[in-house]
């Protein structure tokens, strides 16, 4: 009888493990990518337009590798481990958040369908004299600033201001780009050590032209 009861009792278990075993991660795509990025939208907004308040910036329209590389890095600890860094270091319990195989995947895919947004300028630096600094910088970002997938280059035309000057001073830092194996961060740490905070304020009105 307790025999009896056991195969009885084994059955179920054995169904329920083999479910589990058969069970597949979350399908990579939009849908998927919708859903994970409501967890987002407190921050950067139901239109990935950003909040400049609390240092979130526009998202949306970027490039899904450039997305993916970002949350990437801040799931490596290559961004949001500095203690200068404050929105990077709320940002990086976020992509932590992303621990499902596909979910970086599908959020960056979403992100990048939605209308790309071109903040208005906040800086009041020379554009003029932003041209020459630019010129370093157009050999990974592009003459027209839409930056180069192949040497890890994000479009900078469509970033706040703000946000661009936030990060370069953070590469200057050390806060970005000062982490073994952050090859590109490395790259443009080397590249902000030459601007003065005025300097990268004026080649961020260039970039602002470029649009």
């Amino acid at each position: 009888m307790m025999l009896r009861n056991v195969r009885r009792i084994g059955l179920p278990l054995l169904v329920i493990g083999a479910a589990a075993c058969d069970a597949t991660p979350p399908p990579v795509g939009m849908a998927r990518g919708a859903e994970l990025y409501e967890t987002c939208q407190p921050c950067h907004g139901a239109e990935a337009a950003g909040n400049p308040d609390i240092a979130a910036p526009a998202i949306a329209g970027l490039p899904q590798w450039y997305i993916q590389d970002q949350l990437r890095g801040f799931q490596a600890g290559y961004r949001g481990d500095h203690a200068g860094d404050l929105p990077g270091l709320r940002m990086r319990p976020m992509a932590l958040t992303l621990n499902r195989e596909g979910d970086v995947e599908s959020v960056a895919e979403y992100v990048a369908s939605l209308d790309p947004h071109f903040p208005a300028s906040t800086l009041h630096g020379n554009a003029g004299v932003g041209a020459a600094s630019y010129a370093v910088c157009a050999a990974c970002h592009g003459a027209d600033g839409l930056g180069n997938p192949d040497l890890h280059a994000p479009p900078i035309v469509q970033l706040d201001d703000w946000y661009l000057l936030n990060q370069l001073r953070n590469f200057k830092s050390g806060a970005r780009g000062a982490r073994p194996g952050d090859t590109w961060g490395v790259t443009m740490r080397v590249n902000s050590l030459a601007l003065t905070d005025q300097a990268m304020q004026d080649v961020i009105a260039y970039v602002q032209t470029l649009r």
